[in-house]
């Protein structure tokens, strides 16, 4: 169960006895800054911190309990319930079912051009905090529990702005790609609600791919459903919804095809993928505006915007070539004169790079840890990225690791990121990496390595190609080559909110228009998953552009 927010789990209890469900354990938690967790009251660095926290709880249900995450039902409520929503879609956890209360997905606020005000004062005062608004008696008609809420001490009116402005970005994305959730899904929708806008949970509701998904609408209910006069309807419901998920056969059984067209029937948030890069391989009709934006955009990039070290360096060797995420990773605005170094320092901050420098942050904490654990059941590791480019993070890793037997080979088909890798290798003094030409899709190249791997990483590749049954090719190379036992590190795009502007005004390494292809984490899995591996682990950055995953050769 996940409270909502000003809340905390205490107030569950009446819920759960209400429920009557005596076989089924039933377990909840205080997010940070809530109740009796440490933190500040209503603060988080960003609304992402409260999903990885509900992860970390999920797992360790799981493990402390032993009890499979397809066992387990979902409950939330208001921003609970959109830190659930959040979870399904980001992580793609197979699992019986969720129950959304009165999802927050689009706060109410009453005050004019409230969301910029938020955001100003947020860049001016980073850590600032409002009170709400919200009195118990526009909660529920029930006096007893509107006072009950009043008086209780463990509930703080204040939320940090940064946490109200990350909620309505996470909340729009959430929205926008609910297609890819496709878990059974119980919404339950309060029609008298002063707290949250009921359009935005029909959006939801309706961009579910779910083939059992239920909307109730529940008459003259306020904002808090579970703890109405008439509570006993939104109870029932959800009983009713827990044991049919619990009596259904888990359907998690692997599909025998990934076929494109096989893959688009059985889920819809393939369906919108595909259709998306589909449209971005087709030119905008002439009398577009958008379609001379671009243009005019391409040609800002390719004139002024070659003042910027990073844009000259991306029409050179392509903006996703390893040569460009390098500069990328050092992150120092660079260019000739101080307009270049302007256009370098916007450039740099675009939402797609910042989120690749958190994906190289969470690809260390990910590659660090099982290092270590390897280190300490044997003399010495061996590790592998297939399509490295200069390899950065793994140049400071093996740094970090110098004379413990940490081996790494960084294999790419560029020849100038690899050159420029030995040269970073070089100058940090670094002698346990290895650099060499690979085809990340070819078995025979993979079968060429020197010595079996321990860890395989894959990062930044797929998303640059449409083809899944290209990516399930590399993906059953890897699982051949790997030890028994071994790790993949996988990193995945699920969204990116520049999509379209990147596809039409920038080109890739081969000097065509760079035109991504997202995958729902759950789409990612399946084929992980179809190459034998176990998917296990997942790190997403703040924005949901980049999820880092891990999967174990059993």
């Amino acid at each position: 169960m996940f409270h909502g927010g000003h809340e905390h789990s205490g107030r569950f209890h009446e819920l759960v006895d209400a429920l009557d469900l005596n076989d089924v354990s039933v377990f909840a938690w205080d997010a940070r800054g809530h109740g009796h967790s440490s933190g500040d009251r209503g603060y988080a660095r960003h609304f992402h911190d409260f999903v990885r926290d509900a992860d970390l709880f999920i797992r360790h249900i799981s493990e402390t309990y032993d009890i499979a995450c397809e066992d387990m039902m979902f409950l939330g409520h208001s921003v609970g319930s959109v830190i659930l929503s959040t979870w399904l879609l980001d992580y793609a956890r197979p699992v019986r079912g969720a129950i959304l209360g009165s999802p927050a997905f689009n706060v109410k606020l009453y005050v004019p051009l409230a969301r910029p005000a938020l955001r100003l004062w947020q860049k001016i005062q980073p850590d600032a905090y409002v009170n709400s608004y919200v009195k118990p008696g526009m909660l529920t008609h029930d006096q007893t529990e509107a006072e009950a809420r009043a008086n209780d001490p463990l509930i703080s009116p204040k939320i940090a702005v940064r946490v109200l402005n990350s909620l309505y970005r996470t909340a729009d994305r959430v929205i926008e790609s609910a297609s890819a959730i496709n878990v059974p899904v119980l919404l339950l929708s309060a029609n008298r609600d002063y707290v949250v806008h009921q359009k935005a949970q029909k959006q939801f509701f309706e961009n579910l791919s779910s083939t059992h998904k239920e909307m109730i609408c529940l008459d003259d209910f306020y904002h808090e459903v579970f703890h109405e006069s008439e509570r006993h309807i939104a109870v029932e419901h959800a009983r009713r919804f827990i044991t049919e998920c619990f009596q259904r056969q888990y359907p998690g059984e692997v599909k025998t095809s990934v076929s494109p067209e096989h893959m688009a029937s059985i889920d819809g948030s393939i369906r919108a993928n595909v259709r998306e890069y589909e449209n971005l391989t087709k030119p905008l009709n002439w009398h577009d505006p958008e379609r001379w934006l671009f243009a005019l955009t391409r040609l800002a990039f390719n004139t002024l915007g070659r003042l910027s070290k990073g844009i000259r360096i991306g029409w050179r060797y392509g903006f996703d070539s390893g040569s460009s995420l390098n500069h990328v990773y050092q992150n120092r605005p660079q260019g000739a004169l101080l307009l270049g170094k302007l256009f370098d320092y916007f450039y740099l901050r675009t939402p797609g790079w910042e989120g690749i420098r958190e994906r190289a942050q969470n690809l260390k904490l990910v590659l660090h840890d099982h290092i270590e654990q390897r280190l300490a059941q044997q003399s010495s590791v061996e590790i592998v990225d297939v399509a490295a480019g200069p390899g950065r993070y793994l140049v400071e890793t093996a740094k970090k690791y110098d004379g413990q037997n940490v081996n790494i080979v960084c294999r790419d088909k560029d020849v100038a990121g690899l050159a420029e890798g030995l040269q970073l290798a070089q100058r940090m003094g670094t002698e346990n990496v290895r650099y060499e030409q690979g085809d990340a899709f070819s078995a025979e190249s993979l079968q060429n390595l020197e010595k079996q791997p321990d860890v395989v990483i894959v990062s930044g590749l797929y998303e640059l190609f449409e083809d899944n049954n290209l990516i399930l090719q590399s993906l059953q190379a890897i699982y051949a080559t790997l030890k028994p036992g071994g790790v993949l590190i996988y990193t995945n795009q699920p969204f990116h909110p520049q999509l379209e502007l990147i596809a039409r005004t920038l080109n890739n390494r081969d000097g065509q228009p760079w035109i991504m292809r997202p995958r729902s984490q759950y789409e990612i899995n399946h084929l992980v998953a179809r190459a034998g591996f176990v998917p296990e682990h997942t790190l997403m950055d703040r924005e949901g552009i980049f999820t880092v995953n891990v999967a174990h050769k059993v």
